[in-house]
């Protein structure tokens, strides 16, 4: 096939000399015209690759099920290709058109040396940019940190590229080239520090499952606080809920301590843990007149009168002296409310019975004794717990004062209020 290009090329020359111009007219004349006739030829040679490989791709497409070929097609790798083909042509073509030019035969033949080099990792680029894509497409690649391991390959290859390049430029072996670039490995490292440390930090983050895309994650350094749109070689990308998207450093996530709620995305609740404070001086032993009123809350009605035939049997038994409370056994307005509100938890629709329940007493304080609630919402979505947990509290708050308890509050600074703008 070159032999005839050579022939195509060549009759240039002879024909100009034939009709009496000089060897060095005739050879830039000739030159003009071959460069001319090279370039309609790459030009339908373009056109005709791009068709066919086109139409090849679309046949390809249209009867195959998978999307990696659409993928490829959306990425520009078949435009890509129909570039490289009337190149590597061109790159054949250069020493038969400048075969009487030796200096910029071997200029061109090096820039399109490097011009192919650098087209072809292009290639690579947009096949690994389909790939990954259609990784994200299936449910168990979906969540996991393509991106890093494209970069990493794209890096090498790119660090490859450019050594081929300095190879053919200087006209250096391509060993001498590696042996010197091992003597500055530690400037190497240096300049490459960020994206080494994401790699180590991707693949123990993939490899210990401790970020996924889509993850709801907290890192209070970082001011983040939503779910992970992207992880790749440099850096996390998280949404935030206020719709702001914060960076983070990808070794970030090994080196400092961040909040994940994918454990409480895939469990079966989500947890409520929140107080209100008692004040100490409401807190009472209830007298026995008072029963008869509390009675009438039908959650605790049951209890009552169990406790109070237990309390009495006792107190009979150990022949205790009932004119002062302190004596015996004696039912309290905290714990009878507690009870309460066990029993309202219970019996709440919104709350998940088979998980943790509980109504406790913490450690009293100089502002009252908390009294805390550790349930688990059934429904975990942001907005419909935030309204289980309002509802629960509403209730709990408006039912203090059945049991002649008090919530603590501040003492008033005066009658008015003082609102600071």
């Amino acid at each position: 096939m070159f032999k005839l290009i050579e022939k195509i090329f060549s009759w240039c020359y002879p024909l100009f000399r034939k009709w009496g111009f000089g060897d060095t007219i005739s050879a830039y004349l000739s030159l003009i015209i071959n460069i001319l006739i090279l370039s309609v030829l790459v030009y339908f040679i373009f056109l005709f690759f791009r068709f066919l490989l086109s139409r090849i791709m679309e046949i390809v497409a249209k009867r195959t099920h998978t999307k990696f070929d659409d993928l490829l097609i959306s990425n520009k790798t078949v435009m890509y290709i129909s570039h490289l083909i009337p190149l590597l042509f061109i790159y054949k073509s250069v020493p038969i058109i400048l075969k009487e030019y030796n200096y910029w035969e071997g200029v061109f033949g090096k820039l399109i040396g490097i011009y192919i080099i650098l087209l072809l990792l292009w290639i690579v680029r947009t096949i690994f940019n389909a790939l990954r894509d259609h990784l994200k497409c299936m449910p168990e690649y979906s969540d996991k940190p393509i991106d890093s391991y494209i970069q990493v390959i794209m890096i090498i290859l790119w660090m490859v590229g450019v050594t081929v390049i300095f190879s053919e430029v200087f006209e250096i072996k391509i060993e001498k080239l590696f042996a010197t670039l091992g003597a500055i490995s530690a400037i190497i490292l240096l300049i490459f520090r960020d994206t080494i440390l994401g790699f180590v930090a991707s693949i123990q983050v993939s490899v210990n499952d401790m970020v996924r895309i889509g993850d709801w994650i907290t890192m209070d350094k970082f001011g983040a606080d939503g779910d992970v749109i992207e992880i790749n070689l440099a850096t996390v990308k998280v949404r935030n809920f206020d719709y702001t998207t914060t960076t983070i450093p990808t070794y970030s996530l090994i080196s400092d301590s961040f909040k994940n709620w994918r454990g409480m995305q895939i469990s079966d609740g989500r947890r409520i843990k929140r107080h209100v404070l008692i004040k100490s001086s409401s807190v009472r032993f209830i007298k026995n007149e008072e029963l008869e009123d509390l009675m009438k809350i039908q959650l605790i009605t049951d209890y009552i009168i169990k406790k109070k035939t237990e309390i009495e049997k006792y107190n009979l038994q150990n022949n205790i002296d009932k004119n002062l409370s302190l004596n015996g056994r004696h039912l309290t307005n905290l714990g009878l409310f507690r009870k309460y509100i066990t029993k309202y938890l219970e019996n709440h629709a919104g709350l998940n019975k088979d998980m943790l329940l509980v109504c406790r007493q913490l450690q009293p304080t100089s502002q009252g004794i908390p009294l805390e609630i550790y349930v688990f919402s059934k429904d975990k979505q942001w907005e419909n717990y935030e309204y289980i947990m309002s509802d629960i509290f509403d209730h709990i708050i408006a039912s203090i004062s059945y049991f002649d308890l008090e919530l603590f509050e501040l003492p008033s600074q005066g009658k008015g209020v003082f609102v600071e703008d």
